[in-house]
């Protein structure tokens, strides 16, 4: 009977999830413009360090469905993300490229050692939204913060054209 019971709490222990979890939400506002002719901006989510480079990327919202692919080759519009590793990607990527958003308030959340996030090293990191919109312009935010969280944290930037509030909470 000691012995069934040790190896249940044995595999219990060894599916539980790791006690240093962190867990990361990013808000993403795409503001309603006034403009005669109104396309859905391309937005890109990502992590970069202190030298540029990127950490993970979150998310990429593009026109998926036009035919041929056409959609992708504005990607490039999204110059810094691009630039940084855009055009190192094989699109689309499970879990991190999708669908344009439409106007409005958009939540993604993420696990520390769940794709995409993966597991951050501890260190100082931006957290970097950049949109570009057909016809429109084009806009990066940054949110600096240190990983892993020592405590909850609530951070926003304001946009100014393509993008509205940014928000980061990060938890412990």
């Amino acid at each position: 009977m000691h012995l069934r019971y040790s190896i249940a709490l044995s595999a219990a222990a060894l599916g539980a999830p790791p006690l240093f979890a962190a867990d990361l939400a990013v808000g993403v506002e795409v503001p309603r413009l006034s403009v005669a002719e109104y396309h859905r901006p391309y937005v890109s989510v990502w992590i970069a360090r202190p030298d540029q480079s990127t950490a993970a990327n979150l998310a990429v919202w593009f026109e998926q469905k036009k035919p041929n692919a056409e959609g992708r080759k504005w990607l490039k519009d999204l110059r810094q993300w691009w630039r940084r590793s855009g055009r190192e990607l094989q699109l689309p990527v499970d879990g991190v490229t999708s669908a344009t958003r439409p106007v409005g308030k958009h939540k993604l959340a993420f696990s520390d050692g769940a794709a995409p996030l993966g597991t951050l090293a501890a260190g100082d990191y931006q957290l970097m939204v950049e949109a570009a919109r057909e016809d429109g312009g084009r806009e990066l935010l940054a949110i600096p913060f240190q990983w892993p969280p020592a405590k909850l944290q609530q951070l926003t930037v304001q946009g100014k054209s393509e993008l509205g509030e940014i928000s980061l909470e990060l938890k412990p």
